[in-house]
């Protein structure tokens, strides 16, 4: 039986063993970081863990801020890393699953890499909904927070995904036929994402503001980021060769569906806010004091 190819979307290693010439780089790059005797780390889980301990310690300072406790905020951070990795394995298999139903050995091995980001933005805001709204946390307030952590998710991880030689973009002939450097483009992007991020929060906006125009923005970026990869092709099978640019893959076809949810509870997030300000009664600073006048025949105030 001839091998399954290896798969070549979401935030995986393509290069398994077997397929490491058809889907990789020509760079020879060491993938580990570092050996143990035959323990080995990669470079790729290496910058998984840094941004994880840097999304935990924004989390963690937008938590106190909002008066949450800290044992909450740990076992709320951990929930979502963990709803995270699990919703971006499972994407990751799921749009690569003509590989992983031929070798099913190979589901539970993250630490080669394969994560969706998609995946891992539904599971993390899954379990991190289902705690906060268990131990009656302002989830909106905190779900904000998480933004850092996967911005610097997106940037670091590329940097291992360029160790390991995968997310290829298409050969370009306007590029003398190399291939566009789809995880430089990705990197570019989330730094977009950070700016956009931090320009928002100097405005105070509502709780869950931030979060979903962060989706917003990304579902627009990862559209065009998805042109410039090598990954497959689904309903309409476009490439320009000369431009290096194709579509539709996976991801771009559920882009609309990514849309229209964060667009729905951006204006959700925002009505919700208006609404609040438009109900609370009117402050007034610094009010004129007051002289009372008996009324006649009361004897006095």
């Amino acid at each position: 039986m001839a091998p399954a190819p290896a798969p070549t979307s979401g935030c995986g290693r393509p290069g398994i063993p077997g397929h490491e010439g058809e889907n990789r780089t020509d760079l020879h790059l060491n993938p580990y970081l570092f050996h143990i005797g035959a323990f080995g780390i990669r470079w790729y889980g290496f910058f998984m863990a840094v941004s994880m301990a840097i999304g935990i310690h924004y989390f963690m300072r937008r938590g106190l801020r909002a008066g949450v406790d800290e044992d909450s905020l740990y076992n709320m951070a951990l929930l979502a890393i963990v709803g995270g990795v699990i919703g971006a394995r499972l994407v990751y298999v799921l749009t690569n699953w003509g590989y992983f139903a031929a070798a099913p050995g190979q589901i539970l091995r993250i630490y080669q890499g394969g994560l969706a980001i998609d995946g891992a933005l539904i599971g993390g805001l899954a379990f991190g909904m289902w705690y906060a709204y268990r131990k009656a946390l302002p989830f909106w307030a905190l779900i904000d927070g998480m933004v850092p952590g996967t911005v610097t998710g997106i940037f670091l991880v590329r940097i291992g995904n360029i160790f390991n030689g995968e997310i290829l973009g298409h050969p370009a002939g306007i590029l003398g036929g190399h291939r566009h450097p789809a995880q430089v483009y990705e990197m570019i992007m989330a730094l977009v994402l950070w700016f956009l991020y931090w320009r928002q929060l100097r405005k105070h906006p509502a709780d869950g503001v931030p979060f979903w125009t962060f989706v917003v923005y990304y579902s627009y970026l990862r559209f065009i980021s998805e042109m410039f990869r090598d990954n497959p092709q689904y309903l309409v099978h476009y490439t320009n060769h000369f431009l290096g640019i194709g579509f539709l893959t996976l991801m771009q076809i559920f882009t609309p569906l990514s849309l229209a949810v964060s667009i729905a509870g951006l204006w959700w997030r925002r009505k919700v806010d208006s609404h609040t300000v438009e109900m609370a009664p009117p402050r007034v600073l610094n009010p004129a004091p007051t002289t009372a006048t008996p009324r006649p025949g009361s004897g006095g105030y």
